[in-house]
Order: C-alpha cells, then structure tokens, then sequence
C-alpha cells in the first residue's frame, strides 16, 4: 500500500523520486519504498524527511512515533524559560518578531508594553511591507471576561483601559496592508506571541499580572507537540474573534 500523504506531499512541493533521494543522500530505490510500499524511514530519515516536506513526521507515519519518543521531543521545543514576563530583554522581542518571515501573531489582553515600543511597531510595519502575514488579538474591553481578569490580577478595571490605551497607540496600524486586528472574548490562560515556527508564551497566574508570570521560549520541530498546541490555540481564538473596527 503507497503512502499517500508521502505522495501528495511530495507532488506540492514539485519534488521527484530521484529529486528527494538526491536531497536526502539516499538510494531512490529506498524513496520508492518509502512511497510506493509505505515502508517506514530510519528516525533520522523521518526527521529529515518530515522537515523537507513542512509536516510532522506524525502525519506521514502515524504509528511510528512512541508516546515517550513525542514527550522526547516536545521537550527539546522548549529553548529557554523566563521566570517573569519582565526578565526577556528587549533586544529578545524584537528578534523574536524579525524571525517571523510569513506569519507574525500577537494574542494578548491589552499586551501594552509592545504597543508603547515604537521598535517593534516600526518593525511589525516592516514586515508587513514584506510580506508576512501580522495578526493581533486584543481583549475587547467591553467584555465580562476583561473585567474578571482584571480582578484576578488586582488591577480592576485598568486592564479594559490599558486595551484602549494600546488601540490608540497603534495608530493607523491596522489600516497597513498585510496587518489584521480582531477583538476577542476568550478566558486566556496564556498570552501567545508568535513567529512562524517560534513562540514566546507568557502564563497566566491567577493574583499576578503578566508581567510577572513566567514566559516559555519555544521553537517548533517536527513531531513535536508542545509548540503545536499554542499555534491551534491562537488559531481557534482568531477564528472567533471580531475584526476591529474604528469607533
């Protein structure tokens, strides 16, 4: 039985039997194999191969990887935590987002200290002109879900003000092509700042503001699943959300 998805992968991305055993330094008996027979690559074949063709080695070979080989290397997606928010340098952010060649995603509140940095909004504008893809989720301020975060960090009602406050502060922002903003009016338990296979993710700790929770530094690898959940995460939340539009 052929491995279809293999096939199909293969066939997107224009590449041949003899195109992918060159790439990968292999016989193109054994890409035959591995296609047209479903035999099952050696890991670092899987590995490679899974890279090259933009998939988790998951969708290729469902059966293949172990629950502690996953854990294994979910693990190895974690590059660095932050005890608080406030112990990422500056110069970090802005690496962060100038890594983010198609897609740049911001999931936040209010997230006002990247909206007071004229930097990173210069950059984000930048990469819009580009052409990556910039998406930013605010809390809507009008929202039951606001006011009971901003209880739960002690603040009260400053949060739906500091979501006004970073609105204004992006100026015309949103009206720049290629930049989109929506409204939500989800229970964050995390804050997700992303781009394209990189992720800084700040939790949410119930009585601290964000600042103060820790921040993981996280960066996609194929059959990973840690970084893969926070990139559906911001995807249903967008998928949701109200495009934001001027009062």
């Amino acid at each position: 039985m052929a491995n279809e998805r293999l096939r199909a992968a293969m066939a997107e991305r224009g590449l041949t039997h003899h195109a992918l055993a060159e790439e990968l330094a292999v016989n193109v008996k054994t890409i035959e194999r591995w296609v047209l027979k479903d035999l099952l690559p050696f890991p670092r074949n899987r590995h490679a191969l899974a890279t090259l063709l933009g998939r988790e080695e998951s969708y290729f070979w469902p059966n293949a990887m172990t629950r502690d080989r996953a854990a294994a290397v979910s693990e190895s997606e974690i590059v660095k935590v932050y005890p608080r928010r406030s112990d990422v340098p500056g110069e970090e952010w802005r690496h962060l987002f100038d890594a983010g060649d198609h897609e740049i995603g911001i999931l936040v509140y209010a997230g006002l200290f990247l909206a007071e940095d004229a930097g990173i909004q210069r950059l984000l504008r930048r990469k819009a002109k580009t052409g990556a893809r910039i998406r930013i989720l605010l809390g809507d301020a009008s929202d039951p879900t606001v006011a009971g975060r901003g209880l739960e960090e002690g603040i009260g009602d400053a949060l739906a003000a500091k979501i006004r406050n970073a609105i204004a502060l992006y100026g015309d922002l949103p009206a720049v092509a290629g930049v989109e903003f929506r409204l939500h009016r989800t229970v964050l338990y995390n804050s997700i700042y992303r781009a394209d296979d990189r992720l800084f993710v700040n939790t949410h700790i119930y009585g601290l503001p964000a600042a103060q929770a820790p921040v993981w530094y996280l960066r996609k690898i194929p059959g990973g699943e840690l970084a893969s959940h926070y990139l559906e995460s911001f995807e249903r939340v967008w998928a949701e959300a109200t495009p934001m539009t001027e009062d």
